[in-house]
């Protein structure tokens, strides 16, 4: 890798935000394929996300290298022709939201961009989303995992019900159901009856990543 390629990676991982932008512009501008420059982007938040689980970054690290990489790739994607292929087929399909009653989507945002860059596609319902939208959702995206989010402990509530209502609609066995947000544990965990909760964005991705391999084998 050259000098010039690796410039915009540390730029990235080390939060230089217009120092990025720029090299990636440069870059471009230079005859760079845009395809090469978000692969640089994918290696650096490969770096940000091991970072973050060996408790060198923290939240807002990763928050900051999500807009970094946010400004990159509204820079990047009108260059990428339309039969471009950004990567292979998607690993999986996930529905994503803060269930009902909850507006919080700092937490939700992290995981579904930490989904988005590890290779999985995402459907991101928004926030104060109610069981019926999660259940359309299900039927019209037929996705391999659904991630409930949360942040308040009223929205524990709200994630039993959603899961409780997917049950209802014989949806249940169709998905993996993951929960996440400030306070879940496993008590909350089994309170709910999801099948597993992330504890933090790069825990989120590496759940997907093993339930898709395994509906794969």
């Amino acid at each position: 890798m050259s000098n010039e390629e690796r410039s915009l990676i540390d730029a990235i991982v080390g939060m230089r935000e217009v120092e990025a932008v720029e090299l990636a512009t440069a870059q471009l501008d230079a005859g760079g394929q845009p395809l090469d420059i978000l692969r640089k982007c994918k290696e650096a938040m490969d770096i940000v996300g091991r970072n973050f689980e060996e408790g060198e970054f923290f939240i807002p690290e990763l928050v900051m290298a999500g807009e970094i990489l946010s400004q990159i790739t509204a820079v990047v994607k009108p260059r990428i022709s339309g039969d471009a292929v950004i990567s292979g087929e998607p690993l999986g399909k996930v529905v994503l939201g803060t269930v009902h009653g909850d507006i919080h989507d700092i937490g939700k945002n992290i995981v579904g961009f930490m989904l988005d860059v590890n290779e999985f596609e995402v459907c991101d319902l928004g926030v104060d989303v109610p069981p019926d939208r999660f259940i359309e959702a299900i039927q019209s995206e037929s996705p391999d995992v659904v991630a409930l989010s949360g942040f308040l402990t009223l929205s524990f509530d709200s994630m039993k019900n959603t899961i409780d209502e997917i049950e209802k609609a014989g949806q249940r066995d169709a998905v993996k159901i993951m929960i996440g947000g400030g306070q879940v544990d496993e008590t909350i965990l089994r309170y709910t009856g999801a099948d597993s909760f992330g504890a933090n964005a790069m825990n989120a991705v590496t759940l997907c990543r093993q339930w898709t391999a395994e509906s794969n084998t």
